[in-house]
């Protein structure tokens, strides 16, 4: 199991959780957002991708951010089209990875992922909420064995240590999920991560 943690803010902070090793961090640059990311990212072990989260961002932004951060995934947690997805991909290396947001509910249609499969690299599930991330609530996790794709996801939404045994459960199944994605979960406040709970997440992955 992969591990994304998501929300980063703070020097210090970025620099003791990447200590953990997380497979991919995730910087949001969506301003409206109370993790909304502004600084430098400081340097980290080769083996983090470093992840820009973007809501409804033009390309021109977001190849700016690529290039100034070295960012090596782009997940897109807007209202993004399919050919905006296509165009984008088109103008980044293809090492960089596209991961696309969905907010889920117990109503989701699955028949929307279809033509985003072969724009995006990965899937992320979120819970449909009031903002496009951070609201620290899960989906009904049933859902997904809706899901008609061989398409590779990250888990999101609301995962604290208390929903780990119910993650490792989900993982048992036949499912594709690649990662999890924790956030607001992990925080002593927005953007500032718990570096306590994170280690004992980043070890569970490894059980």
């Amino acid at each position: 199991m992969k591990l994304k943690i998501c929300g980063m803010k703070y020097t210090d902070n970025i620099l003791e959780v990447g200590s953990l090793l997380p497979d991919y961090m995730g910087f949001i640059f969506w301003e409206k957002s109370a993790r909304y990311f502004d600084g430098i990212i400081p340097s980290l072990p080769k083996s983090i991708k470093k992840t820009g989260v973007f809501v409804n961002e033009n390309k021109e932004e977001i190849l700016k951010k690529i290039t100034k951060h070295d960012l090596q995934a782009i997940q897109l947690h807007g209202q993004e089209s399919v050919e905006f997805c296509k165009d984008l991909k088109s103008k980044i290396e293809s090492d960089i990875e596209i991961i696309k947001v969905f907010s889920v509910n117990e109503a989701f249609d699955f028949e929307v992922l279809k033509p985003f499969e072969t724009v995006s690299d990965y899937f992320l599930f979120d819970t449909k909420g009031k903002l496009p991330g951070g609201n620290g609530t899960t989906f009904d996790w049933k859902v997904l064995e809706n899901y008609p794709s061989s398409k590779p996801f990250f888990l999101s939404g609301g995962i604290g240590i208390e929903e780990m045994e119910q993650v490792k459960q989900v993982l048992k199944s036949n499912l594709p999920i690649y990662a999890i994605d924790i956030n607001s979960k992990f925080e002593i406040e927005p953007g500032l991560k718990n570096v306590q709970l994170c280690r004992d997440v980043a070890l569970q992955r490894l059980k």
